[in-house]
């Protein structure tokens, strides 16, 4: 669809919204409007995208921010997701109320996962979840040198199987000898299986890097 096929289309919908008796609010229309443009690729912010959005919270903001992605991560749910169902509900958001009210939809959607890679004590809280698209190095299968005829390279893929091992001894599980796997899938078909992503092999992927 174009954008302008998506912008009648979302208009029908909100008409259907008020037939059926459902208004949504202007906010609520403009915030979805503006998700829609994302998606298509057509937001007017994406130049904005080379700086990191986190380092425009203060100090207490950007820990507030960081312990509730970290918090909805373990509970297995997208901290963004949860966010646009807050403002679309008129929710309040808790600790993190102050992201609607100070920064808004636009700073929101600049957030990428990459950018939490530079706060290293985040202990890696994004979960990698089947359908990511992340970035895996050559070193994965090669011996790569900084200063060597073989460099690290990075090449994209989608994971497709996400799974945590944990070692068994005895009948019982035990929990500190656990790991992640994953299988990734090139854009050229080949699938490559990665133990301990988080463990061991987290040098060697990431999430992926916008120019």
């Amino acid at each position: 669809m174009t954008p302008d096929e998506i912008e009648v289309a979302m208009f029908a919908a909100f008409n259907d919204c008020d037939a059926a008796s459902c208004p949504l609010t202007d906010t609520q229309k403009q915030i979805l409007l503006q998700v829609v443009e994302q998606i298509q690729g057509n937001s007017t912010s994406g130049m904005s995208n080379i700086a990191n959005p986190l380092d425009e919270l203060t100090p207490d903001e950007l820990e507030a921010f960081l312990q509730f992605v970290k918090d909805e991560e373990q509970r297995n749910r997208t901290w963004k997701v949860q966010l646009l169902n807050d403002w679309l509900l008129e929710n309040d958001s808790g600790t993190v109320q102050f992201i609607r009210q100070r920064y808004g939809l636009q700073w929101l959607n600049r957030v990428e996962s990459y950018h939490f890679d530079k706060y290293s004590y985040f202990e890696d809280a994004l979960k990698l979840r089947v359908g990511d698209r992340i970035e895996v190095s050559n070193a994965l299968w090669e011996w790569v040198q900084e200063d060597g005829p073989c460099k690290r390279e990075w090449f994209p893929c989608i994971a497709i199987k996400v799974e945590e091992i944990s070692d068994v001894y005895d009948g019982r599980r035990c929990s500190n000898d656990s790991s992640t796997n994953c299988v990734v899938r090139f854009f050229n078909g080949a699938e490559y299986e990665i133990q301990g992503m988080y463990e061991w092999n987290r040098y060697n992927w990431r999430w992926p890097q916008k120019e």
